[in-house]
């Protein structure tokens, strides 16, 4: 198979058939054989009876209805671990993103040789001060702390190589880093195209300004993991070895100068600095029993994505 189209949607009944037609339409004109996978995550609309319905009519298509909204995350893997086109593209499904990008996109892996392309929209139709400038300033940090050049990491126009989307684990809602994850995992040939973008046609975003603060929050935790994530105690062993080091030498200091050099009969534990000694190793242990949590979570590797599938279409 070509193409897979792996398309993650939550209340967008309106938009589906259209979307559906136009890519079609794409698709049959550059003979591309490939699937449509619509992943439900918990919509209440009637978005499921829209999948069923292009189903029957066309037998590419494809349908995974979860029993709840879990994220886009769990969506986009429960359809990355569907697809079997060699090629696999993410697009939302408000027919913000143009499916006329896909036959490029499709080049620029099979052709060209790229692990990954992302989108990037030059040009938005969104407002500017909820959506255009925190998108700017989060692509901004998310470039300075990645090392990866892209101007758009959130957009969800994207092409990848099968076994980029079989290489990576998406948990959370780090949706939002997936080419940095497709950098750590070894995939580092990572191109961006830029791309048109529309006004939403139908409904209303289902993303406010909080998207902005949990997107830096997890863009902390993304840098961590790529930084100590495989090496947890490398940090937090290091951490309490070194703190726990200095408290017991300044406790050993405060215990040589009341036995040797205390001429006023003064108690240890009455000198304030006894506490911050004792406090400063208290912490150290803490540190190092982190690392050493981190480890045997680590080599536990239990699975994070858990989600609830309600019913399936063609898989």
């Amino acid at each position: 198979m070509d193409v897979s189209v792996v398309i993650p949607l939550l209340n967008e009944k309106e938009s589906l058939k259209e979307l559906h037609d136009w890519i079609a339409k794409v698709m049959q004109s550059n003979r591309f054989s490939y699937e449509i996978i619509f992943i439900d995550d918990g919509s209440t609309d009637h978005s499921w009876e829209t999948i069923k319905e292009l189903s029957k009519q066309n037998k590419q298509v494809k349908g995974i209805q979860f029993l709840k909204n879990f994220g886009k995350s769990q969506a986009l893997h429960a359809g990355f671990e569907k697809a079997e086109g060699e090629v696999v593209i993410t697009m939302d499904a408000d027919l913000q993103d143009n499916p006329k990008e896909i036959p490029e996109l499709y080049n620029l892996i099979s052709e060209q040789g790229f692990d990954l392309v992302s989108g990037w929209k030059k040009k938005r139709y969104d407002s500017v001060l909820t959506k255009n400038i925190p998108s700017k300033l989060f692509n901004w940090a998310a470039r300075k702390t990645s090392g990866i050049k892209l101007h758009d990491f959130n957009c969800g126009l994207k092409a990848f190589k099968k076994s980029v989307i079989k290489n990576i684990e998406l948990r959370g809602e780090m949706h939002r880093y997936i080419p940095v994850l497709a950098k750590n995992a070894g995939f580092t040939n990572i191109g961006e195209k830029i791309v048109k973008h529309q006004a939403r046609k139908y409904g209303k975003t289902k993303y406010g300004m909080n998207r902005f603060r949990i997107g830096f929050l997890d863009l902390v935790t993304i840098w961590f993991l790529s930084r100590f994530g495989k090496r947890p105690m490398h940090l937090f062993g290091s951490l309490g070895v070194i703190m726990f080091v200095l408290g017991f030498g300044f406790a050993l200091y405060l215990g040589i100068d009341k036995l040797f050099f205390n001429t006023t009969g003064r108690l240890i534990t009455a000198r304030p600095q006894f506490y911050l000694a004792l406090a400063t190793m208290i912490i150290g242990t803490q540190f190092f029993v982190a690392g050493f949590l981190g480890e045997v979570i680590l080599r536990s590797n239990q699975n994070q994505n858990r989600y609830l599938i309600k019913d399936k279409l063609n898989l």
